[in-house]
């Protein structure tokens, strides 16, 4: 099979080359490897351009965005930016962050995994996070969630739920949307990757309210969202952080915000959701 990367970056210039080195071991090597610099003010493109003379499926693409770090809008806009000169030949796409260290035999595994079940829409691994000298999981998500850092789509899959949304919740609504086309979303613990930052770490305070605005806009409604927002604050250990999701979430709700998806598909994510969440109480 085929495959595509593209890596958004913005200043990381002390991480970038672990990860590329990381992928460059590939037993299965990308076809293609996009390094979107956006907007970057340190060494980041050079290391990028270094790679790429070494290795010509490497190339690298510059963008300019505002300095600002909020989560979603910004990341995709700069996926889509390599995204757009790619061509069409790929089996799979991966959305991919700059600070991963990939086991050797991950895209290998990814493969395997396509290949074992054509309604597989998307797969991938877990990120694992340094403390105290050890790696452990980094768990903010159910098992069943693939994290925005590494993800995995089949290209008729990709095409069929839009490609990715230039909003917070977009790591959220494509896996949602997937099972709404009847696709399956696979995720394997075998595959343990090195996370280098922890999610979130360089995010601003408006971030927070944006969580509650996802939700919004996903098509949650107050109550899936008021359960989400608890079980997310408290996997944080952030208890207060209920409060500002609630805010963006109300706020959302009162500016009439765009949703997302169309209204049959917030349905089927509330009813999914609902289900999802009788099935850990009972």
């Amino acid at each position: 099979m085929k495959y595509y990367i593209v890596i958004p970056s913005h200043n990381e210039e002390k991480l970038i080359s672990l990860t590329l080195q990381s992928l460059v071991e590939q037993t299965a090597l990308p076809d293609k490897l996009v390094v979107v610099n956006d907007n970057s003010t340190d060494k980041t493109a050079e290391i990028v351009l270094a790679f790429a003379e070494k290795y010509p499926f490497i190339s690298l693409v510059n963008k300019t965005s505002d300095a600002i770090h909020l989560p979603g809008s910004k990341v995709i806009q700069a996926f889509q930016k390599g995204f757009e000169t790619l061509d069409d030949q790929y089996d799979f796409i991966v959305k991919a962050d700059s600070d991963l260290i990939f086991p050797n035999n991950y895209f290998e595994t990814i493969i395997n995994h396509f290949n074992s079940d054509e309604k597989i829409g998307m797969t991938g691994g877990f990120c694992y996070i340094e403390k105290n000298g050890e790696w452990v999981l980094e768990n903010l998500t159910d098992k069943d969630h693939i994290r925005g850092a590494l993800k995995a789509y089949r290209k008729e899959t990709f095409k069929e739920i839009g490609g990715l949304k230039p909003a917070m919740g977009w790591d959220t609504v494509d896996e949602l949307l997937c099972k709404f086309y009847g696709w399956k979303v696979v995720t394997d613990a075998s595959l343990k990757v090195k996370h280098l930052k922890p999610t979130g770490a360089s995010y601003n305070k408006t971030a927070r309210y944006k969580q509650g605005e996802a939700f919004y806009t996903l098509g949650y409604g107050f109550w899936i969202t008021a359960i989400a927002s608890a079980k997310l604050a408290m996997m944080k250990k952030k208890p207060l952080l209920f409060i500002d999701y609630i805010k963006g979430f109300l706020k959302a709700k009162s500016s009439k915000k765009p949703l997302l998806v169309t209204l049959e598909q917030a349905k089927f994510i509330r009813n999914y959701r609902l289900k999802k969440m009788k099935e850990k109480l009972f």
